[in-house]
């Protein structure tokens, strides 16, 4: 089959990874934590700069884990990040997610987060994910769904915000809101134990909004998703600088308060 020429709504601009960076196994994979043992070799798909897929490294050692993406300087990056960590278990190559270059049955567990989100077809990349895992391991992933993020105070440009990044989304034949999606691309996937939950970061600490209104203000006005809404006639760069300074307006509220639910979906494979 053709592999689809997805394009990647965030890019990889440095106020995109330092949100990536920030994840861990604990505050972003927890629902697949109490099914790690050691020894365990783990797959981990769209692994970006591999924070998630080293602390996934450390609980499964001395398991042999891979971390796969398709841009190189985030591999890179997150090689070094393996190698300073002291974590020597796990590597990473490059590779896409529809056509995984392992065997079938590879696997104890294939995990992938907030990578189906902006995929032309997640159905098709969660069979292949079932393709390499082996029987009686586990396919896990978890997803972002940006229709139910919420936030205090209100504010009419954030508003926009969120209209403004799904209708980008969706140009790219990508789903914003696959957290409501996941079981049931699991289920078309071919899935049958499948355990569906989910998870919400909340940013509400002066510290928390500080970074998270900050790093937005930047992805909107200059990473792959200010370009595309751009170039795709969707907003102009006074309408972006505008969104800009609504998240930053948010970050200095004393109440300020946003939350991002994540769907997750864990199958046991038999």
């Amino acid at each position: 089959m053709a592999i689809p020429a997805d394009t990647y709504t965030h890019g990889h601009h440095d106020s995109v990874l330092r949100s990536h960076r920030w994840r861990t196994a604990e505050n972003s994979a927890g629902y697949l934590l109490a099914h790690l043992r050691p020894g365990q070799r783990l797959l981990d798909v769209g692994c970006g700069p591999g924070t998630i897929t080293i602390d996934l490294a450390r609980r499964t050692a001395p398991g042999a884990v891979v971390g796969l993406d398709r841009d190189g300087p985030t591999l890179d990056a997150a090689r070094t990040a393996a190698h300073e960590a002291g974590v020597h278990n796990v590597r990473f190559e490059a590779g896409d997610a529809y056509r995984l270059d392992h065997p079938d049955a590879s696997f104890d567990i294939v995990h992938a987060h907030q990578l189906l989100q902006h995929l032309s077809d997640p159905v098709a990349a969660l069979a292949e994910m079932r393709r390499v895992c082996k029987p009686g391991g586990y396919v896990a992933a978890r997803d972002g769904d940006y229709q139910s993020m919420t936030w205090y105070p209100a504010d009419p440009r954030l508003d926009r915000w969120l209209e403004l990044y799904r209708r980008v989304a969706r140009s790219n034949d990508a789903e914003p809101d696959a957290g409501r999606h996941l079981l049931a691309w699991a289920h078309a996937a071919g899935c049958r134990q499948v355990t569906s939950s989910a998870s919400a970061w909340c940013y509400a600490s002066p510290d928390e909004r500080a970074w998270w209104g900050g790093l937005w203000s930047e992805r909107v006005t200059s990473s792959a998703l200010a370009e595309q809404a751009v170039s795709k006639g969707l907003a102009d760069r006074a309408q972006l600088e505008d969104l800009a300074a609504a998240w930053l307006d948010w970050a200095s509220q004393s109440d300020g308060w946003f939350a991002v639910l994540n769907g997750e979906i864990l199958e046991h494979v038999t």
